[in-house]
């Protein structure tokens, strides 16, 4: 009698969370977001669309979860070494965790998910300061900076390289302007700016925003030493 009423009960019966979402990505990675539909989710489910939003009350909230689960196999650091070499391992973990879906960091931007997998990235990137010598304001300003860092490079990196985007960078097009005009400093820079090296970029930046976060820590350190106190006004 169970087995029967279920039935009768049509195909959003055997809809689920998390399978959802991981069919929602998958065809993120065929489609990319612009073409990523409530309805389209809904056919590659076998359901009719209304059943979706018995789990997910708006497309946004889709996506929020689908961020969510893009951290998910992100790995803990290893235990022990210097803080600024810890911090840089998550921040590469996460560029890669986005670049592993088509548009990842477009939806991963604005969702601000509270789920179990963002709040441990989150926890152990601050985790990482708070050890590392940071006090409390200055290593939650830090997770930010870490993270729109990253999200923001991963975000131009993706659209720089979106197929079929009649928007997406080209050097060559930018290598015309600058070499038609009065640009001289930016003609000296050309190779680098026209560069789809896009890891030697998120690396020179990852780099240049440790060396400001050392240079806080020891200046924090050196105020705790002359008891100024690990706090802020």
């Amino acid at each position: 009698m169970s087995s029967t009423s279920s039935a009768g009960r049509g195909r959003p019966a055997r809809l689920d969370r998390a399978r959802t979402v991981d069919t929602a990505l998958d065809l993120l990675d065929s489609l990319g977001l612009d073409d990523l539909t409530m309805r389209r989710l809904a056919d590659s489910l076998g359901v009719q669309a209304g059943a979706l939003y018995r789990h997910f009350a708006t497309k946004q909230d889709l996506l929020t979860a689908m961020a969510e689960r893009m951290l998910a196999d992100i790995p803990a650091p290893r235990e022990g070494g210097d803080w600024d070499e810890r911090l840089a391992g998550l921040a590469r973990a996460m560029r890669t965790a986005l670049l592993a879906h088509r548009d990842g960091a477009r939806v991963f931007a604005g969702t601000h998910s509270t789920g179990a997998h963002t709040l441990r990235f989150s926890d152990t990137v601050t985790g990482v300061l708070r050890e590392g010598g940071f006090n409390d304001e200055d290593a939650g300003r830090a997770l930010m900076a870490v993270v729109n860092y990253t999200l923001g490079h991963t975000l131009e990196e993706q659209a720089a390289l979106r197929p079929g985007d009649d928007d997406m960078a080209d050097p060559e097009r930018l290598r015309r302007a600058v070499e038609s005009g009065p640009f001289p400093h930016l003609a000296a820079a050309l190779p680098t700016l026209t560069s789809t090296d896009f890891t030697a970029h998120f690396e020179f930046g990852l780099r240049l925003l440790l060396q400001g976060l050392r240079v806080l820590g020891a200046s924090g350190a050196r105020r705790r030493a002359g008891g100024g106190g690990a706090g802020s006004a």
